[in-house]
Protein backbone atom coordinates (compact mmCIF):
# COMPACT_ATOMS: atom_id res chain seq x y z
CA UNK A 1 0.00 0.00 0.00
CA UNK A 2 1.16 3.36 -0.72
CA UNK A 3 2.47 5.53 2.56
CA UNK A 4 1.08 8.80 3.36
CA UNK A 5 3.80 11.03 4.45
CA UNK A 6 2.72 14.57 6.43
CA UNK A 7 5.64 17.07 6.77
CA UNK A 8 4.18 19.96 9.01
CA UNK A 9 3.63 21.82 11.97
CA UNK A 10 2.46 19.78 15.67
CA UNK A 11 1.49 22.31 18.72
CA UNK A 12 -0.53 21.99 21.15
CA UNK A 13 -3.86 24.43 21.77
CA UNK A 14 -4.48 26.37 25.15
CA UNK A 15 -8.25 27.39 24.52
CA UNK A 16 -10.28 29.35 27.19
CA UNK A 17 -13.22 30.76 26.76
CA UNK A 18 -14.72 34.20 28.15
CA UNK A 19 -17.67 35.98 27.88
CA UNK A 20 -15.85 39.31 26.93
CA UNK A 21 -12.15 39.67 25.31
CA UNK A 22 -9.85 42.38 27.51
CA UNK A 23 -9.32 45.34 26.84
CA UNK A 24 -5.29 46.80 26.58
CA UNK A 25 -4.31 46.32 30.42
CA UNK A 26 -7.70 44.74 31.83
CA UNK A 27 -8.48 41.48 33.71
CA UNK A 28 -11.44 39.38 33.08
CA UNK A 29 -12.45 36.24 34.23
CA UNK A 30 -12.63 33.13 32.06
CA UNK A 31 -15.23 30.16 32.07
CA UNK A 32 -13.07 26.96 30.59
CA UNK A 33 -10.16 26.05 29.71
CA UNK A 34 -9.26 22.94 28.00
CA UNK A 35 -5.99 22.02 25.66
CA UNK A 36 -5.73 19.87 22.74
CA UNK A 37 -3.43 18.76 20.44
CA UNK A 38 -3.05 20.62 17.01
CA UNK A 39 -0.75 21.86 14.69
CA UNK A 40 -2.23 21.29 10.65
CA UNK A 41 -0.25 18.56 9.96
CA UNK A 42 -0.77 16.64 13.13
CA UNK A 43 -4.57 17.08 12.61
CA UNK A 44 -4.09 16.04 8.44
CA UNK A 45 -1.97 13.42 9.77
CA UNK A 46 -4.88 12.15 12.53
CA UNK A 47 -7.65 12.56 9.80
CA UNK A 48 -5.49 10.44 7.18
CA UNK A 49 -4.65 7.22 10.27
CA UNK A 50 -8.49 7.60 10.95
CA UNK A 51 -9.48 6.87 7.72
CA UNK A 52 -5.95 5.49 6.24
CA UNK A 53 -3.06 3.24 6.87
CA UNK A 54 0.83 3.95 7.08
CA UNK A 55 0.35 7.53 7.89
CA UNK A 56 3.97 8.81 8.73
CA UNK A 57 4.83 12.51 10.42
CA UNK A 58 7.49 14.74 10.05
CA UNK A 59 8.35 17.14 12.10
CA UNK A 60 9.47 18.76 15.02
CA UNK A 61 8.50 19.02 18.70
CA UNK A 62 10.05 20.77 21.60
CA UNK A 63 11.73 19.05 24.80
CA UNK A 64 8.75 19.77 27.10
CA UNK A 65 6.01 18.09 28.75
CA UNK A 66 3.58 19.68 25.62
CA UNK A 67 5.94 18.28 23.43
CA UNK A 68 5.40 14.48 24.78
CA UNK A 69 1.63 14.72 24.92
CA UNK A 70 1.72 16.08 21.21
CA UNK A 71 3.84 12.65 20.49
CA UNK A 72 1.67 10.18 23.05
CA UNK A 73 -1.49 12.11 20.90
CA UNK A 74 -0.01 10.79 17.34
CA UNK A 75 0.60 7.45 18.47
CA UNK A 76 -2.72 6.98 19.81
CA UNK A 77 -3.99 7.45 16.67
CA UNK A 78 -1.75 5.06 15.05
CA UNK A 79 0.26 7.22 13.23
CA UNK A 80 3.84 6.48 13.14
CA UNK A 81 6.75 9.05 14.95
CA UNK A 82 9.69 7.77 13.36
CA UNK A 83 10.67 11.09 11.71
CA UNK A 84 9.32 13.20 14.54
CA UNK A 85 12.44 15.33 15.64
CA UNK A 86 12.41 16.34 19.55
CA UNK A 87 14.37 19.44 19.63
CA UNK A 88 15.63 22.00 22.58
CA UNK A 89 13.01 24.34 23.33
CA UNK A 90 9.29 24.60 23.71
CA UNK A 91 6.73 23.43 21.27
CA UNK A 92 4.61 25.02 18.67
CA UNK A 93 1.44 26.73 20.93
CA UNK A 94 -1.78 28.21 19.51
CA UNK A 95 -3.35 30.47 22.12
CA UNK A 96 -7.42 30.52 21.25
CA UNK A 97 -9.45 32.82 23.20
CA UNK A 98 -13.82 32.81 22.68
CA UNK A 99 -16.17 35.02 23.25
CA UNK A 100 -19.16 36.16 21.41
CA UNK A 101 -19.15 33.34 18.88
CA UNK A 102 -15.73 34.31 17.44
CA UNK A 103 -12.05 33.54 18.57
CA UNK A 104 -8.55 35.34 18.81
CA UNK A 105 -6.01 33.21 18.24
CA UNK A 106 -1.96 33.64 19.05
CA UNK A 107 0.23 31.16 17.18
CA UNK A 108 4.08 30.80 18.83
CA UNK A 109 5.66 28.01 16.14
CA UNK A 110 8.57 27.44 18.49
CA UNK A 111 10.00 24.24 17.56
CA UNK A 112 7.63 23.98 14.03
CA UNK A 113 10.56 26.68 12.62
CA UNK A 114 13.15 24.12 13.65
CA UNK A 115 11.87 21.49 10.64
CA UNK A 116 14.81 21.19 8.44
CA UNK A 117 15.48 19.83 4.66
CA UNK A 118 17.52 17.33 6.02
CA UNK A 119 14.90 16.09 8.43
CA UNK A 120 12.75 15.75 5.42
CA UNK A 121 15.12 14.10 3.42
CA UNK A 122 15.92 11.38 5.84
CA UNK A 123 12.18 10.78 5.96
CA UNK A 124 11.38 10.86 2.35
CA UNK A 125 14.46 8.52 1.23
CA UNK A 126 12.28 5.71 2.64
CA UNK A 127 9.66 6.86 0.17
CA UNK A 128 8.39 4.58 -2.76
CA UNK A 129 7.35 6.21 -6.40
CA UNK A 130 3.51 6.99 -5.90
CA UNK A 131 3.76 7.52 -2.20
CA UNK A 132 1.82 10.46 -1.19
CA UNK A 133 3.04 13.51 0.55
CA UNK A 134 1.21 15.84 2.14
CA UNK A 135 2.27 19.86 2.91
CA UNK A 136 1.08 22.66 4.79
CA UNK A 137 2.74 26.20 5.02
CA UNK A 138 3.05 26.28 9.30
CA UNK A 139 7.11 25.21 8.55
CA UNK A 140 9.43 27.22 7.31
CA UNK A 141 8.94 28.54 3.02
CA UNK A 142 12.37 26.90 2.11
CA UNK A 143 11.70 23.64 3.68
CA UNK A 144 8.04 23.55 1.98
CA UNK A 145 9.77 24.52 -1.69
CA UNK A 146 12.41 21.86 -1.46
CA UNK A 147 10.00 18.93 -0.55
CA UNK A 148 7.54 19.66 -3.46
CA UNK A 149 10.99 19.65 -5.64
CA UNK A 150 12.45 16.64 -4.12
CA UNK A 151 8.59 14.70 -4.46
CA UNK A 152 8.74 16.23 -8.14
CA UNK A 153 11.80 14.44 -8.65
CA UNK A 154 11.56 11.36 -7.36
CA UNK A 155 7.69 10.93 -9.12
CA UNK A 156 6.07 11.04 -5.36
CA UNK A 157 3.04 12.36 -5.05
CA UNK A 158 2.42 15.74 -3.01
CA UNK A 159 -0.43 17.66 -1.84
CA UNK A 160 0.22 20.89 -0.61
CA UNK A 161 -2.56 22.55 1.41
CA UNK A 162 -1.38 26.72 1.44
CA UNK A 163 -2.50 27.84 4.70
CA UNK A 164 -1.80 29.47 6.65
CA UNK A 165 -1.26 31.62 3.20
CA UNK A 166 1.94 33.12 1.68
CA UNK A 167 3.25 33.66 -1.78
CA UNK A 168 3.62 30.96 -3.54
CA UNK A 169 6.70 30.65 -6.41
CA UNK A 170 5.81 29.46 -9.83
CA UNK A 171 8.05 26.80 -9.76
CA UNK A 172 6.12 25.11 -6.72
CA UNK A 173 2.78 25.61 -8.93
CA UNK A 174 4.14 24.03 -11.18
CA UNK A 175 5.81 20.71 -9.86
CA UNK A 176 3.37 20.50 -6.62
CA UNK A 177 0.65 17.43 -7.90
CA UNK A 178 -2.18 18.85 -6.00
CA UNK A 179 -3.11 22.28 -4.85
CA UNK A 180 -6.09 22.20 -2.14
CA UNK A 181 -6.68 26.42 -1.18
CA UNK A 182 -9.99 27.17 0.05
CA UNK A 183 -11.65 30.57 -1.35
CA UNK A 184 -9.69 33.07 0.17
CA UNK A 185 -6.77 31.44 -0.62
CA UNK A 186 -7.18 31.11 -4.13
CA UNK A 187 -8.58 34.58 -4.61
CA UNK A 188 -5.02 35.80 -2.88
CA UNK A 189 -3.26 33.44 -4.78
CA UNK A 190 -4.77 34.23 -8.42
CA UNK A 191 -6.17 37.83 -7.77
CA UNK A 192 -9.69 36.62 -7.98
CA UNK A 193 -9.91 34.59 -11.37
CA UNK A 194 -10.10 31.66 -9.80
CA UNK A 195 -12.25 30.10 -13.04
CA UNK A 196 -9.08 31.05 -15.16
CA UNK A 197 -7.06 29.21 -12.74
CA UNK A 198 -8.69 26.06 -12.27
CA UNK A 199 -8.55 26.21 -16.46
CA UNK A 200 -4.54 26.67 -15.70
CA UNK A 201 -3.96 23.81 -13.43
CA UNK A 202 -6.10 20.91 -14.51
CA UNK A 203 -6.13 17.90 -12.23
CA UNK A 204 -4.37 20.06 -9.73
CA UNK A 205 -6.02 23.06 -8.34
CA UNK A 206 -8.77 21.91 -6.23
CA UNK A 207 -10.46 24.57 -4.59
CA UNK A 208 -12.34 23.46 -0.84
CA UNK A 209 -15.83 25.54 -0.89
CA UNK A 210 -16.55 24.86 3.17
CA UNK A 211 -20.13 23.30 3.17
CA UNK A 212 -20.80 23.51 -0.15
CA UNK A 213 -17.72 21.18 -0.88
CA UNK A 214 -14.53 21.28 -3.43
CA UNK A 215 -14.46 22.38 -7.35
CA UNK A 216 -11.43 21.27 -10.12
CA UNK A 217 -11.09 21.33 -14.07
CA UNK A 218 -10.93 18.36 -15.26
CA UNK A 219 -9.36 19.13 -18.70
CA UNK A 220 -13.51 19.45 -20.25
CA UNK A 221 -15.25 21.50 -17.72
CA UNK A 222 -15.72 22.06 -14.59
CA UNK A 223 -16.61 19.41 -11.84
CA UNK A 224 -18.19 20.20 -8.82
CA UNK A 225 -18.23 18.08 -5.74
CA UNK A 226 -20.99 18.95 -3.54
CA UNK A 227 -20.38 19.03 0.33
CA UNK A 228 -22.90 17.85 2.78
CA UNK A 229 -24.93 20.06 5.53
CA UNK A 230 -24.56 18.43 8.80
CA UNK A 231 -25.43 20.17 12.34
CA UNK A 232 -21.88 22.53 13.06
CA UNK A 233 -20.60 22.82 16.60
CA UNK A 234 -16.74 23.82 15.91
CA UNK A 235 -15.26 24.15 11.91
CA UNK A 236 -11.90 24.37 13.40
CA UNK A 237 -10.08 21.11 11.68
CA UNK A 238 -12.60 20.43 8.62
CA UNK A 239 -10.05 22.08 6.23
CA UNK A 240 -7.49 19.11 7.84
CA UNK A 241 -9.90 16.67 8.02
CA UNK A 242 -10.68 17.14 3.84
CA UNK A 243 -6.97 17.46 3.11
CA UNK A 244 -5.88 14.43 5.22
CA UNK A 245 -8.89 12.40 3.41
CA UNK A 246 -8.07 13.54 0.34
CA UNK A 247 -4.43 12.22 0.80
CA UNK A 248 -6.21 8.50 1.74
CA UNK A 249 -8.20 8.48 -1.04
CA UNK A 250 -5.45 8.36 -3.51
CA UNK A 251 -3.65 6.53 -1.65
CA UNK A 252 -6.99 3.90 -2.26
CA UNK A 253 -6.80 4.85 -5.65
CA UNK A 254 -9.75 6.62 -6.07
CA UNK A 255 -9.89 9.02 -8.97
CA UNK A 256 -9.61 12.44 -8.06
CA UNK A 257 -13.50 13.07 -7.94
CA UNK A 258 -14.11 10.16 -5.81
CA UNK A 259 -10.65 11.16 -3.75
CA UNK A 260 -12.60 14.65 -2.86
CA UNK A 261 -16.41 12.88 -2.82
CA UNK A 262 -14.68 10.96 0.13
CA UNK A 263 -13.15 14.11 1.37
CA UNK A 264 -15.91 16.08 1.64
CA UNK A 265 -18.04 13.29 3.53
CA UNK A 266 -14.95 12.86 6.05
CA UNK A 267 -15.03 17.12 6.21
CA UNK A 268 -18.62 17.01 6.77
CA UNK A 269 -18.26 14.71 9.78
CA UNK A 270 -15.32 16.58 11.47
CA UNK A 271 -17.73 19.55 11.94
CA UNK A 272 -20.15 18.15 14.50
CA UNK A 273 -17.74 17.46 17.44
CA UNK A 274 -15.72 20.65 20.04
CA UNK A 275 -11.98 20.52 18.77
CA UNK A 276 -9.89 20.01 15.73
CA UNK A 277 -9.41 16.65 15.85
CA UNK A 278 -12.79 15.82 18.24
CA UNK A 279 -15.11 15.26 15.14
CA UNK A 280 -12.87 13.53 12.68
CA UNK A 281 -14.18 9.81 11.48
CA UNK A 282 -13.01 6.43 11.02
CA UNK A 283 -13.11 4.79 8.25
CA UNK A 284 -16.57 3.28 9.39
CA UNK A 285 -17.98 6.26 9.75
CA UNK A 286 -17.30 7.43 6.03
CA UNK A 287 -18.59 3.73 4.67
CA UNK A 288 -22.28 4.66 6.30
CA UNK A 289 -22.21 7.71 3.78
CA UNK A 290 -20.83 6.36 0.64
CA UNK A 291 -20.27 3.12 -1.26
CA UNK A 292 -16.95 2.94 -1.12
Amino acid sequence: MKRIYVVGSMSMDLVVSTDQVPSKGETVLGNTFFTTPGGKGANQAVAAARLGDHVHMVGCIGDDMLGKQILENLKHNHVNVEYVKKVKGPSGTAHITLADNDNSIIVVPSANHKVTVSLVDSALSKANKGDIVLLQQEIPADVVAHTVHYCYEHELTSILNPAPYRDISDDILEQVTYLTPNETESENMFEGDIDQALERYPDKLIVTQGALGAVFYDGLEQIEIQGIEREVKDTTGAGDTFNGALAVGLQKDYSLAKAIAFANVAASHSVTALGAQGGMPTINDIAQDLDM
